[in-house]
């Protein structure tokens, strides 16, 4: 009641010293706390103070173990040192052994004591292999190539099977670019029998799907070029790097507490929901021709045959939410999915991570889905707001 603003800001000053001394202090004398839980203000000035401070002892908690419940009585979003705080009641970051579940790239700087303390809690898991990518709306910017097939497949499909309606053109057709993104999630062949109003279990589901999907694939793989499929920035420059080992990690040496060592080469994997022709078609139009100081007749070298395993729907058992494509690439690469890391864009990437037991979901945003959609799938361990946060949290299980 009596209790001024400054004799508030004071409390949560002590409160974050207290928490900071218990991280550390139950950082260095195991067993860990099971549980950490913050009950935030609902005051506005209070809450910036929380960003600023309580957001640092945050940081150290989750790096030793820590499930921790945020409790957020506010009235409008916010985040705390990339820490997401829905206006919900409870907002829980789920925690496993071998992974920091749901934080923000941003959060995991190179520098900080809380990346040395994961990277010894994540020793005995050993570094990656392996990473698979998905395709578009995460290393290709496809987005207005696949829109405006879609929108080709669709009119035809109207004006092909119109009931006393009007013709429609690409420019008529009502289909907007945000039903076109939500429709993303899906395979091809299912995306555009939703388009076309029909829903799972109608008797022509899946045979107007496979047509419209035959017809989209066609265009899709025919127009692919670097002017309609390009490699976001900085893309090509990180699969180099990735490849040729000169991605330094971002988590330390267990032994040496050296930090930024540099690592062999990984191999590389890719994996989408279009067709697989597709997916060859936008890596040999965008992928860096030549690594490490190939001759440039050396055609063997380029990047894009440095590609162990390239799939598509149309080339795997199920499709993305299912793992199976994931499985099929780490058979090809030789390597067990828990060294390997998926990188995706969708819902359905995180989902088809979790379930071929990938060492890990990396979620970028750039892509044709929200931050707000991305953080409601459990599956994604890190999300990535740009190329430069992505090389991060890939460097970090290096």
């Amino acid at each position: 009641g009596n209790v001024t603003e400054e004799d508030r800001k004071e409390k949560w000053r002590r409160v974050v010293k207290i928490t900071t001394s218990i991280s550390i202090i139950s950082y260095h004398n195991p067993p860990h706390p099971r549980q950490i839980i913050f009950i935030l203000p609902r005051n506005e000035g209070t809450s910036r103070i929380m960003h600023e401070q309580v957001g640092k002892a945050l940081n150290f908690l989750y790096f030793i173990g820590s499930t921790i419940c945020a409790e957020a009585f506010l009235s409008t979003k916010t985040a705390m040192t990339g820490i997401p705080i829905a206006p919900t009641p409870t907002f829980l970051h789920p925690r496993s052994d071998s992974s920091i579940k749901f934080r923000l790239a941003s959060t995991a700087s190179p520098s900080s004591s809380a990346s040395t303390s994961q990277s010894k809690s994540d020793a005995s898991s050993g570094k990656i292999r392996g990473v698979i990518f998905d395709i578009d709306g995460t290393l290709a910017d496809s987005w207005n190539l696949g829109y405006q097939a879609t929108l080709t497949v669709l009119t035809e499909h109207h004006n092909n099977n119109k009931d006393n309606c009007e013709n429609h053109t690409t420019e008529t057709y009502p289909l907007t670019p945000e039903e076109y993104h939500f429709g993303c999630r899906y395979t091809t062949p299912e995306r555009l029998a939703r388009h076309v109003g029909l829903e799972p279990g109608h008797p022509s589901f899946e045979s107007v799907g496979e047509e419209l999907g035959k017809k989209f694939d066609d265009y899709y793989v025919e127009l692919v070029d670097r002017s309609t499929a390009g490699f976001y920035d900085g893309i090509g420059d990180l699969l180099v790097k990735l490849h040729c080992g000169d991605l330094a990690s971002t988590s330390s040496s267990e032994s040496t507490g050296d930090k930024g060592v540099w690592n062999r080469g990984v191999q590389l994997g890719a994996l989408t929901n279009a067709c697989v022709e597709y997916a060859h078609a936008v890596l040999k139009a965008n992928c860096p021709r030549f690594s490490g100081g190939a001759p440039a007749d050396g055609e063997d070298k380029s990047i894009y045959n440095r590609f162990t395993s390239i799939h598509g729907a149309n080339s795997v058992p199920r499709p993305k939410p299912f793992g199976d494509g994931i499985l099929l690439c780490c058979s090809e690469m030789n390597l067990d999915p828990s060294e390997v890391i998926y990188v995706g864009d969708a819902p359905t990437d995180a989902r088809a991570a979790v379930d071929a037991k990938c060492r890990a979901a990396i979620g970028v945003l750039w892509g044709s889905n929200s931050e707000e959609c991305l953080k409601e799938e459990n599956g994604f361990d890190v999300l990535c707001k740009n190329v430069e946060e992505l090389e991060t949290a890939i460097g970090y299980y290096l």
